[in-house]
């Protein structure tokens, strides 16, 4: 007989928690990327001035990359508090921290008005979309991983990461949609603004769904679990708190996360940030028309990402990922060949084959991660994998890629850089193990079998 903790949801219970997660997720990522957006289009000017375009354009991506440093510091602070009181509060934090700080860039006095004081806000608020992003991930996809069945876990889990794709879609269509509405001085002076403020309203929207939502069973369920045995042996030695059970049980899945990240964090952000300059200064495109190739691109991500995950039920998440690591450098010399014939149907097949590539990763990454850890180290585990990674790797990526192009005036050493990551990936996937079949409650029974430790 199947346990409380093992046992499938109401039908409609699933569901509804993968609505939560992923409105939720939307809005976070959409907070997140419209700031990558921006950078590449307008913050060069309005916050450092005076530079040559591609200096103002790498100082820009500077503080985009700030973004990234206070990640791994949300994953631990998010991760410690998600396994210790569980998923669904953390999350509803980090989804206001998230909102908020978007909403204030959209009042940001710029460079022209307060001076140099213009960027350091710009920074400080950049640190907390970071933090907070830094926490959302982990928690968003394990909340649907503990409700669901194993049987399709991948394809449920998958759909808290069409987020991502969702929130590009979200804030490249925004912005898309005011550069063709305003003039170049209009959208500079007040209308880069307004989807940042559009944030206040979709955070709203956002938690009042996911204030809806049930917190994880399977959580629910090791938190029992825990009090019953310190209620039963108050002189046991004291259970180990979730960042160093994950650092001493679980150090090996941890650099296995990270090196899976490699390929997939740089890849998305060349193919969707840096995309933005390349094709504007090299290939001479207007920036709408970037956008609007993104906008589409992003639209197929979506669609893509639910039937990867679905195929990781059904062949494996290391094949899936695989073929998603090996698609992306493959890919990426065509990539820009295309770019580079200034062809508006050209660019969008360069940006959609990369990123149907880049969901063949994304899709088996949250049920691949999930299934690595036990369930009261499972925020942690899964975060500091996947956080840790992005400073080395989504961090930098536009920067780095912006640097190459600015010393060489050519494209090949950004598609040598990302080549070389998804060697690093493919490295990471076959030094993995597949973990399609695992139950996630004999994870937690294997987790119970080993010693606690004195904290």
């Amino acid at each position: 007989m199947s346990s409380p903790a093992t046992a499938p949801p109401p039908p409609t219970s699933l569901p509804r928690i993968v609505a939560a997660s992923l409105i939720g997720t939307t809005i976070e990522w959409y907070d997140f990327f419209l700031y990558g957006s921006a950078a590449a289009l307008v913050f060069n000017k309005l916050f450092f001035p005076g530079s040559d375009p591609l200096v103002g354009t790498l100082l820009s991506f500077l503080t985009y990359a700030v973004g990234f440093a206070a990640r791994p510091l949300g994953a631990l602070v998010f991760g410690h508090f998600g396994d210790r009181v569980g998923r669904k509060k953390l999350l509803v934090l980090s989804l206001l921290m998230m909102g908020g700080a978007t909403f204030s860039i959209g009042l940001l006095p710029t460079h022209a008005t307060v001076g140099s004081a213009a960027p350091v806000l710009l920074t400080a608020l950049r640190l907390v979309q970071g933090f907070a992003l830094g926490g959302e991930w982990g928690g968003a996809v394990l909340l649907v991983s503990e409700h669901g069945d194993a049987r399709r876990r991948g394809f449920w889990a998958s759909w808290p990461q069409t987020g991502a794709p969702a929130g590009q879609l979200l804030a490249t269509g925004v912005l898309s949609a005011l550069t063709a509405l305003l003039s170049d001085d209009t959208f500079l002076s007040w209308g880069w603004r307004v989807p940042f403020l559009l944030s206040g309203v979709l955070v709203l929207v956002g938690l009042w769904i996911r204030l809806s939502v049930d917190e994880s069973p399977l959580f629910k369920a090791a938190l029992e679990r825990a009090e019953a045995r310190k209620a039963a042996e108050p002189d046991r030695v004291a259970e180990k708190l979730p960042l160093v059970a994950v650092l001493r049980d679980h150090w090996r899945d941890v650099l296995v996360a990270m090196g899976a990240r490699m390929a997939e964090n740089i890849s998305y952000y060349v193919i969707t940030a840096f995309i933005l300059v390349y094709a504007t200064t090299s290939a001479g495109m207007a920036k709408q028309t970037a956008l609007n190739a993104v906008l589409i691109a992003s639209a197929v991500h979506f669609a893509v990402i639910p039937a990867w995950g679905a195929l990781s039920d059904r062949v494996g998440r290391r094949p899936v990922y695989l073929i998603g690591a090996v698609g992306v450098g493959a890919w990426m010399f065509p990539f820009f060949s295309l770019i580079d014939t200034a062809d508006f149907g050209n660019l969008v097949l360069a940006v959609t084959v990369g990123l149907v590539f880049h969901g063949a990763m994304y899709a088996p990454q949250a049920a691949f991660f999930t299934e690595m850890f036990a369930t009261r180290m499972r925020y942690s585990g899964a975060s500091i994998g996947a956080q840790f990674a992005s400073v080395a790797a989504g961090a930098p990526a536009p920067l780095i890629a912006t640097a190459l192009l600015k010393d060489y005036d050519s494209s090949t050493p950004i598609a040598l850089y990302v080549i070389a990551a998804a060697l690093l990936t493919v490295i990471a996937l076959i030094c993995a193990q597949e973990t399609r079949h695992r139950d996630l409650a004999e994870v937690d029974a294997d987790s119970r079998s080993q010693d606690s430790v004195s904290v």
